[in-house]
């Protein structure tokens, strides 16, 4: 017969119920909070609505459906970025890419069926950062869960990238852009690099360092001229065109 010495440690830990939600991916940690203190999370069948609440990884942890219904009804959209935007909070002059989210900007391909409403604004956030003369697809999203599959610390989700060069590539360059490579001081990861034609690479990375793909090349002999993401998981830029955007569809997803 088994007791609790059998089992592993990590299931005997208690932790708190936020951490648990998002470990769970039933929503983000700043969600897990507001939904708690609505009395919107259950654990095994019982309202718990205190802050700071542990539980254990074998409990029975449930969303209201009031919760899922709100998130439901939150937006993800996806926007095809100019030069001369930034991600997020404007700086040094430029703007922040949300603000081509308007009536004018909605690609008239959008075939999610979603009307566009100022409430969409709200809690809009960038979902990873695309340098400001890069171009190409930009996540901003109202939803911790997707939010958190982009750019959690433990995030496997590929981004592509069409990245266009000048410069002579050093004899082991492509081998160690595929790996190799340390910014930082840290090694990168492993990514996927190869000749598009004769000016031009595609990349494949799973994470994403500031400016990381121009850092790459400089260190192989190469400087990037134009820097395109067309891919981001299952999602494709496709056909939106430069400066405007759509909503994800409901039957999309980045995984």
């Amino acid at each position: 017969m088994s007791d609790q010495h059998d089992q592993p440690a990590s299931e005997l830990e208690p932790l708190r119920l936020s951490k648990r939600l998002a470990q769970l991916g039933l929503c983000s940690r700043r969600e897990a909070d507001e939904y708690i203190a609505k009395g919107w999370v259950r654990v095994d069948g019982e309202i718990v609505n205190v802050l700071g609440t542990k539980v254990l990884p074998t409990q029975t942890v449930e969303l209201d459906p009031i919760a899922k219904q709100i998130q439901d009804n939150r937006v993800t959209i996806l926007i095809n970025k100019p030069v001369g935007y930034v991600s997020g909070q404007a700086e040094d002059g430029y703007e922040p890419a949300v603000v081509l989210v308007q009536p004018e900007n909605h690609w008239e391909g959008d075939t999610s069926g979603i009307r566009f409403s100022p409430v969409h604004f709200q809690g809009l956030a960038p979902a990873g950062r695309l340098d400001i003369d890069s171009v190409g697809l930009l996540v901003l999203t109202q939803d911790g869960v997707v939010a958190k599959t982009l750019i959690g610390e433990n995030s496997q989700v590929e981004k592509e990238y069409l990245v266009r060069v000048s410069g002579h590539l050093k004899a082991d360059g492509l081998r160690l852009l595929n790996h190799g490579l340390s910014l930082d001081g840290e090694a990168l990861k492993p990514a996927r690099v190869w000749w598009q034609n004769k000016d031009q690479l595609r990349f494949i990375l799973r994470e994403g360092k500031k400016r990381q793909i121009r850092r790459m090349c400089e260190l192989v002999g190469l400087q990037v001229v134009g820097l395109q993401r067309i891919r981001i998981g299952r999602i494709l830029l496709g056909d939106l065109p430069r400066g405007q955007w759509r909503y994800l569809r409901s039957d999309e997803s980045f995984i």
